[in-house]
């Protein structure tokens, strides 16, 4: 079976784990974009298509949440795994009401951000994948061929 590669945005305020986690996902054949503030995550989601943030929570300026409501504000359809450290679940689970996919916590085991990034893919394929099959019926409707 041949993987597609996920297009993933990571969005960090630490360069270095932004830097090592970026060459981690490549090597596993991941197309990997980073930034290092939420404004930063915004321009790039403007400019590409992307199907999974990896976003922290903890950011100086605009925070992870804040930048959380934007993304699912504008690009409903883009997953958001939100990375949490200093034991604050609670905000990640503020996060997940607001539409986030799920949360790791830091330092986070590569794997599980391996199977958190692919259950994400997921979700947003098939939620792509209704969209469009409500299309098609409600084109074949308009038609009258339904």
């Amino acid at each position: 079976m041949i993987k597609i590669p996920a297009r993933v945005l990571i969005v960090d305020d630490e360069k270095d784990f932004v830097e090592m986690f970026s060459l981690r996902l490549q090597a596993q054949g991941e197309k990997v974009f980073t930034a290092h503030s939420g404004k930063e995550a915004l321009k790039v989601l403007m400019q590409t298509i992307i199907d999974v943030v990896i976003l922290d929570i903890r950011m100086p300026g605009m925070d992870g949440i804040d930048t959380l409501k934007q993304i699912k504000a504008i690009f409903p359809l883009v997953e958001v795994i939100l990375l949490t450290g200093h034991g604050s679940t609670e905000t990640a689970v503020k996060g997940m009401k607001l539409g986030a996919f799920d949360y790791l916590m830091k330092p986070a085991n590569f794997e599980d951000i391996k199977i958190k990034l692919e259950n994400a893919g997921k979700r947003k394929d098939e939620q792509e994948e209704r969209i469009r099959q409500a299309e098609v019926r409600s084109l074949l409707r308009r038609s009258g061929d339904f």
